[in-house]
């Protein structure tokens, strides 16, 4: 394994990636698949208090509590929906949306299940219509990000690049949400900045990619020895080692963040953001090789251009190989034909 990593870093090993797209496309279904049925099994995502309201208390922790006995303390109260986070030295707990007497009906409960003083266990209650309002800028932000990576897209390549990446994006954005739907996590407003930041992110990637295609393509003439197909692979092989170590080096903060910060410090804003950049970089890389240039390479295969050229790289090396059998061919047949002198003097 070792000796494959240094050859594959050395450029020493081409993968067909555009050659095993069938592959590729079969991977990306099933986790489509999986993630789809996540979000139905599940009935769509753990939204945060932010965005379906609620409310909310937060009181210091004490020595011997856990999460188990905070969550059966306040559906004492009466709340029937509570969800208990560490959030630092604290807990933070949320409920459905409670009148005021509920609330303060909670704030005693807990004073005198851990001794603390009822003014310090703080609240805040969140209306639903303000949750409406962010989850309806979360899609409007979302829909003019898409908007807007078509059309820089279409200027700085053309629109099958452009086609290509938002398909490559739309896939990462549903695989992730699937992780969150199936693992329970909670969706915050930290969590769809996350969501933001792993598109510029796979975006980035798949930029540098096409980058690189349009370079080495933009060469191919009539003459050309390789098809567009080829000339693809071979400027994904020029980029997949940057591609690898750009992940690499992001991939490792965020890796620590989620399972470090989170579990040590107890920090659940940490843990949202995390778990979106965590998953979304993985799932764009791998995107970005392995479903937005093969796409791309479908689409353009398609035009008359390139149809041509495979044509006549692939007529050139029908007549180079039939050449190359031609000129074996005599020289085994001569081989053939021709009595060793040794064996003639023993037949004399």
């Amino acid at each position: 394994m070792p000796g494959v990593i240094s050859r594959l870093y050395r450029g020493d090993i081409d993968i067909d990636f555009v050659g095993k797209r069938k592959t590729w496309y079969g991977l990306s279904a099933l986790l489509l698949a999986l993630s789809i049925l996540g979000l139905i099994v599940n009935q769509g995502l753990n939204l945060g208090v932010e965005f379906r309201g609620g409310s909310v208390f937060d009181f210091a922790r004490t020595p011997g509590s856990s999460i188990e006995q905070v969550r059966e303390t306040v559906a004492e109260a009466g709340p029937h929906q509570v969800i208990v986070q560490q959030a630092g030295p604290n807990w933070r707990v949320t409920t459905e949306s409670l009148k005021a007497e509920e609330v303060t009906k909670v704030q005693q409960t807990v004073s005198q299940k851990y001794g603390v003083p009822e003014n310090q266990v703080s609240s805040q209650v969140i209306g639903a219509t303000w949750g409406g309002e962010v989850s309806q800028k979360a899609w409007i932000g979302l829909a003019v990000f898409m908007i807007a990576i078509m059309l820089y897209l279409s200027v700085a390549f053309e629109w099958r690049m452009a086609l290509a990446a938002i398909v490559a994006l739309v896939h990462d954005l549903v695989i992730t949400a699937g992780v969150y739907a199936w693992s329970g996590f909670e969706v915050t407003p930290a969590t769809m900045l996350g969501f933001l930041t792993i598109l510029g992110y796979s975006l980035y990637d798949a930029v540098v990619v096409f980058d690189m295609i349009k370079e080495v393509t933009g060469k191919l003439g009539t003459g050309a020895k390789m098809t567009y197909t080829q000339a693809a692979n071979n400027a994904l092989s020029h980029t997949l080692i940057r591609s690898l170590n750009t992940s690499l080096v992001a991939i490792l903060p965020v890796a620590a963040i989620l399972f470090i910060g989170t579990t040590l410090l107890g920090a659940g804003t940490l843990k949202d953001l995390s778990l979106a950049l965590f998953v979304g970089m993985i799932v764009g890389t791998y995107s970005s090789l392995c479903v937005a240039t093969p796409i791309l390479v479908t689409l353009k295969e398609r035009e008359p251009k390139w149809q041509a050229l495979a044509r006549r790289v692939h007529a050139k090396e029908v007549s180079t190989a039939k050449a190359a059998r031609t000129v074996k061919e005599p020289v085994s047949a001569g081989s053939q034909g021709t009595t060793p002198p040794d064996d003639k003097r023993k037949k004399r």
